[in-house]
């Protein structure tokens, strides 16, 4: 069985609630975990697993975003389903974090940026995930950038790999990027009080992480 865990999103400067990440989970042996092939769930069941999430959750958001790597990004069947999750559940807009594995690497730019045209063209917006850590620099994403309404940075990234004293450098750059293409953009992976206030020095709004929320599930019944 499979379910949606939510992780809120926040504007700390204005003290509301914007958006959910949606986190798939699947209960095995008594206990909810992260399925070891993504790929391996059914677009269908995921899409109807959305939609129900999503009417049960809309009207406290603006927002629910939604995770795919690349391949799953360009396959048609999900694009269409997608896009008519996004006309199902209007006014709330339906963002699609892109993110990235190591099979992505056969996915064309040219195919990438074809289905990033027809989600634009059917108001589904596009997150590009992880930016500053592994392939995600800012020559590889940069043709994706002009159809991007946000960016994401996980300070836990960054922490995993013992580069901490590099954050801060790297959320000033990735703001100036995000200011010159007028997108938003997302700090991830804040635990605690102290990445807060970093965050506030740094005059970035957009925050997730287990200070201000814990994944947690959600109940369609």
């Amino acid at each position: 069985m499979y379910r949606y865990f939510i992780q809120p999103q926040l504007n700390k400067f204005t003290n509301s609630l914007v958006g959910y990440e949606m986190l798939i989970r699947k209960y095995d042996d008594e206990r909810w975990r992260l399925p070891q092939n993504f790929a391996a769930i059914p677009v269908d069941e995921q899409i109807s697993l959305l939609k129900k999430t999503a009417h049960r959750i809309g009207l406290k958001v603006d927002s629910i975003s939604f995770n795919l790597n690349r391949r799953q990004f360009i396959d048609p069947h999900m694009e269409e389903a997608l896009i008519d999750v996004q006309h199902e559940i209007f006014p709330v807009k339906l963002i699609i974090e892109v993110t990235e594995e190591e099979s992505d690497r056969l996915v064309s730019e040219e195919k990438l940026l074809a289905s990033c045209r027809r989600y634009a063209d059917n108001g589904v917006q596009i997150s590009l995930d992880d930016v500053g850590s592994g392939r995600n620099t800012y020559e590889n994403i940069k043709p994706l950038l002009k159809y991007a309404d946000e960016i994401k940075f996980a300070m836990q990234n960054f922490r995993n790999e013992n580069k901490e004293c590099k954050i801060v450098e790297q959320l000033q750059f990735w703001k100036k990027i995000a200011n010159q293409y007028h997108i938003r953009l997302v700090v991830e992976g804040t635990e605690s009080a102290e990445e807060d206030q970093l965050l506030d020095d740094l005059d970035l709004p957009y925050r997730q992480g287990y200070f201000y929320g814990k994944p947690h599930l959600v109940k369609l019944e």
